[in-house]
């Protein structure tokens, strides 16, 4: 039974590391080089990234729950943690193999491999750090 009085978000934090390179097939090697700078070394480079998922909904009467966080982890962790960590995504991952993989993108991805899991009724948001200090989230806010 659902209690539709009140909405709550829960949160879940999980971390990957990840390799990327940022470039536009499309542009010359000095153009790629003047907008992405160093994120364009053609031998990558690595991120630890934090991930923080919200899933936002009503609660259930008889649980408590907006969704038990035990599979909202496990949600999580086979979507994306096994599909994206220690992985080089411009080479692994085929999401990339057109699309840059830029933080925007990366979060943007995250979203779409994770919504297809979640019950339809449940509200999405990814925040994605790139490092401490920089970090995207998807979808923006209205």
């Amino acid at each position: 039974m659902i209690n539709n009085q009140f909405k709550t978000s829960v949160f879940r934090k999980e971390s990957f590391n990840a390799a990327h390179r940022l470039h536009n097939a499309n542009w010359s090697d000095e153009k790629n080089k003047h907008v992405f700078g160093k994120c364009n070394n053609s031998h990558f480079h690595g991120h630890n990234y934090d991930l923080e998922v919200c899933i936002t909904g009503f609660c259930d009467l008889d649980t408590g729950y907006v969704i038990d966080i035990k599979i909202l982890s496990d949600i999580i962790n086979s979507s994306v943690i096994n599909k994206f960590d220690h992985k080089n995504l411009n080479e692994e991952l085929t999401e990339f193999e057109t699309l840059n993989p830029t933080a925007e993108n990366i979060a943007f991805v995250i979203y779409n491999l994770l919504i297809a899991k979640l019950p339809k009724e449940l509200e999405l948001k990814i925040r994605l750090y790139e490092t401490r200090k920089n970090y995207v989230e998807y979808p923006a806010r209205n």
